[in-house]
């Protein structure tokens, strides 16, 4: 009978694999080159930059903690809890009145920055320089669903457009990039990197190129004749002037930025007496996708024309108030269509 070979028990057998100590600008370097070389967007770079700054200038001045290995679970709740309650709103910001400068951040914003840091740590962590991930059971605020919207009404909507001087360039370009907008959803880089070529008027789609699109896929997105019109009309006076195939100019020829014309957007809100509502080009994507909802436009072919990996994202954009659950209840409602027939 044949002995049974037996394994050799030693200390070596299962050695402890050994993590390197990173400090906190170590990590965030390995971050920053490995997600350049996984294609990662400038933009996005430059918010985990940002985003580990805020967390590791609150981190020296309330820890001495070197190595990220040393960070725990307590800490990032406690980070929560400084963002939410202690935290500044714009501290230092010269640009913005002192009397807005109140305390304790958006449950919006803190999401936002956790997100931005659990990324940075799951980067780390598969890369295996970590022997555990402290953000691992880290979870987001919850937030009201009715917080994740903010629409626009047909009443604001034709008070804004009525506010753009026409006859002036800078007036007409902003009108058309807000019809643009209300008619496409598209978000505001995808608007602002438009090109003539991006445009075919005949057919009356629009191209978003993958280089510019959020996840990376070229996407065809219809408008209407009316939006058709003013982009043409708005690349034959770019052609007369400007030595570009850009659609969206500065009075100088020069490419405009998400900041400027979001800044364009609330002006127009404000002269249009629109209240209560952080006017940016995402409301009018929010107002878009609400409005092609609500005139009959199915979930589907909404998130092929806005771009949505995930239907579950989509979703967020459409939430009714209860004048227009009451609306559609009375049409769709089989106890109204009965007493109607």
């Amino acid at each position: 009978m044949p002995l049974k070979k037996r394994k050799r028990v030693t200390g070596l057998a299962n050695p402890k694999k050994e993590y390197p100590k990173l400090t906190l600008q170590q990590a965030i370097d390995i971050v920053v080159s490995g997600k350049r070389t996984e294609g990662a967007r400038e933009r996005t770079i430059r918010d985990y930059v940002k985003m580990w700054g805020y967390f590791t200038k609150w981190l020296n001045d309330n820890y001495e903690i070197e190595y990220i290995n040393d960070l725990t679970p307590e800490v990032f709740r406690n980070y929560i809890n400084y963002m939410k309650y202690d935290k500044q709103k714009y501290s230092g910001h010269k640009y913005i009145n002192p009397e807005r400068q109140t305390i304790g951040l958006a449950d919006t914003t803190i999401n936002i920055n956790l997100r931005t840091l659990r990324a940075i740590f799951n980067f780390i962590d598969r890369e295996g320089l970590l022997d555990y991930n402290p953000m691992e059971n880290i979870k987001l605020l919850r937030q009201d669903e009715s917080d994740l919207t903010n629409a626009l009404t047909d009443e604001e909507v034709k008070e804004i457009l009525a506010q753009p001087n026409k006859r002036d360039f800078v007036g007409f370009r902003d009108y058309v990039g807000i019809n643009v907008l209300l008619d496409s959803g598209l978000r505001i880089q995808e608007l602002l990197s438009l090109r003539a070529g991006d445009v075919d008027i005949k057919t009356r789609f629009i191209t978003v190129k993958s280089s510019e699109s959020k996840n990376r896929h070229n996407r065809l997105v219809p408008i209407s004749t009316h939006v058709a019109k003013l982009l043409l009309q708005l690349i034959t006076e770019n052609h007369a002037h400007f030595k570009t195939d850009r659609i969206f100019l500065s009075s100088y020829g020069e490419p405009l930025g998400a900041n400027h014309y979001n800044k364009r957007l609330k002006y127009y809100a404000k002269k249009a007496g629109v209240s209560g509502k952080k006017v940016t080009a995402h409301v009018y994507r929010h107002t878009w996708a609400k409005n092609m909802i609500l005139n009959g436009c199915d979930p589907f072919t909404l998130q092929k024309i806005g771009g949505w990996a995930d239907i579950r994202t989509m979703r967020r954009y459409i939430q009714m108030d209860t004048s227009e659950m009451r609306r559609s209840h009375d049409h769709y409602s089989p106890i109204s269509s009965l007493n109607r027939k």
